[in-house]
């Protein structure tokens, strides 16, 4: 998918519902975020998945440049959240 693209579909899956979740640092998140973005950092998300909500949530997720939020994602499928969508960039908000 392109940018645009991504962009669409988070806004699109956020507007029906899905958590928008930041796994960038706390500086990072304070630096600038989308208003509903919850920030839990990817190191930190296994142990505070129940932040997310109850397994079977749905997720969008994001990082700065894609590496973290893609990390995130296997993360939350393997604790079953079934198929968070990987927004990859907070810049293709």
């Amino acid at each position: 998918m392109t940018p645009k693209e991504l962009s669409e579909k988070a806004h699109q899956l956020v507007g029906e519902g899905w958590v928008l979740l930041d796994v960038r640092t706390p500086e990072e998140f304070q630096q600038g975020h989308p208003a509903p973005a919850r920030n839990i950092p990817v190191q930190e998300l296994p142990q505070r998945l129940a932040e997310v909500g109850p397994p079977g949530t749905r997720v969008v997720v994001y990082c700065a440049a894609g590496g973290r939020s893609a990390v995130a994602t296997q993360i939350l499928r393997a604790h079953g959240f079934p198929e968070p969508f990987d927004l990859k960039s907070v810049n293709y908000w």
